[in-house]
């Protein structure tokens, strides 16, 4: 087996998730791109791999260890990312034989980590094939999940939606983009699926980059469609001072700075200067006038930003629930305790950002969380200083008087947030 086919791919990944705690999916770009010669079906694999694993680690994990004496745990890390890559595609890939995962498995461990792992992992994944019936992939997933997390979501979005956040609702979630004002789409790109939730939003599925492709220079934007909608709520109209408290790396600021087309006064905040920096070169490269940027800590306070701001959003960090069908690794990260406490960091952050707001200005807060400790009860917390009001943007207009919106994957198409519009008084 070629240290450069998927089923290797997938077991780098899946070492780095766990060693270095990266992002699967960053991790993934990172080792496709270095093996660029890679066939599109390896790449495929590839991926398939990567997240099934991560989405069904527990049950496969709890498969394995009853043919490991020590517990897999034990096992060393390069070799274990292998067993799994394996286990799920003996359990759960009814196209790949199990003596070719077998086989696949063997050649990379032997490869990496020479010919007595190799041995042992033979041994293991033979029993493994011979030990028992496929796993239904729904439920595997479902089951894979932390309990708590489980519950949580079953509890405030319901079973159905939590399956389809936890990714066990079938089909993967497209990759949006958001097209840009006064810039022809591409062919491709006008016959795209359009989005549920955004008017701006265009959907592919299973073709890759977008960026790639033609006009992924200056025709869209690759946004998640439930981003954009965040973005989109906060009503951002030409002449207004506008303040991105949580800027990131600037796909919301880059919508603000296309409706101001040029006038008022926009402004990026960060607690990472290395973020705003890419921001502002995002920005520039898309032809934009760039904002003026502030490195901020605003748990803390406000640092050098002015205040007078007609709009402030405040894209606060959370657990990023509402996101685990991307990013599985995140159920393998948190624990009961973390939406309290993040809650407590939201809270702080929000009242801070909305003090920058002038009197009658609007403030939105979103979080990609759709867990209640994250979204109405940090609503609550900020009541004495904050009045809810209803959204004022026309692409919310469906929600006349409500001042709270939870995006979900069935109801919406989108990732899960939890969006909340206030006047400051």
């Amino acid at each position: 087996m070629s240290v450069q086919s998927g089923r290797a791919v997938a077991g780098r990944v899946l070492l780095r998730v766990e060693k270095d705690r990266a992002y699967a999916a960053a991790a993934l770009n990172a080792e496709l791109a270095r093996h660029p010669q890679l066939d599109p079906r390896e790449r495929a694999l590839a991926t398939e791999l990567t997240y099934g694993v991560l989405r069904t680690q527990a049950v496969l994990g709890a498969r394995l260890g009853a043919f490991v004496s020590r517990g897999l745990d034990k096992t060393d890390g390069a070799v274990r990312a292998h067993l799994l890559v394996a286990a799920y595609q003996i359990l759960l890939l009814d196209r790949v034989p199990p003596f070719a995962a077998v086989d696949a498995a063997v050649g990379l461990v032997r490869a990496e980590r020479g010919a007595k792992l190799a041995g042992f992992a033979n041994a293991v994944l033979r029993k493994l094939a011979a030990g028992g019936p496929h796993l239904d992939k729904a439920a595997a997933i479902v089951e894979s999940a932390p309990a708590w997390l489980r519950e949580r979501l079953e509890r405030d979005v319901g079973s159905d939606e939590m399956r389809a956040l936890l990714g066990a609702a079938g089909e993967e979630p497209a990759v949006g983009v958001r097209i840009r004002p006064g810039h022809a789409l591409p062919e491709w790109l006008e016959q795209a699926e359009r989005g549920r939730a955004s008017p701006l939003a265009r959907l592919t599925r299973g073709e890759g980059d977008p960026r790639r492709r033609a006009g992924g220079a200056t025709s869209f934007v690759v946004q998640e469609e439930g981003a954009q909608l965040v973005g989109l709520a906060l009503g951002v109209r030409p002449g207004e001072r506008v303040l991105d408290a949580c800027a990131g790396r600037g796909q919301k600021t880059s919508l603000f700075a296309e409706r101001l087309a040029g006038s008022g006064e926009l402004w990026a905040s960060d607690l990472h200067p290395a973020k705003l920096e890419q921001l502002v070169a995002e920005i520039e490269r898309l032809g934009l006038r760039p904002p003026r940027t502030a490195a901020v800590d605003l748990s803390v306070g406000v640092g050098d930003l002015p205040g007078g701001f007609d709009r402030v959003l405040v894209d606060a960090p959370c657990s990023g629930t509402g996101t685990l069908r991307r990013r599985p690794e995140i159920a393998l990260r948190l624990g009961p305790d973390d939406p309290a406490r993040l809650a407590e960091l939201q809270a702080k952050i929000l009242l801070n950002a909305a003090s920058l707001a002038r009197p009658g200005g609007r403030v939105v807060y979103a979080v990609c969380s759709v867990l209640r400790e994250e979204a109405e009860e940090v609503v609550a917390r900020v009541a004495g200083a904050l009045a809810p009001a209803p959204f004022d943007a026309p692409e919310l207009a469906a929600l006349a008087g409500e001042t709270s919106l939870r995006l979900l994957p069935l109801r919406h198409g989108t990732d899960g947030y939890f969006v909340a519009s206030f006047v400051r008084a």
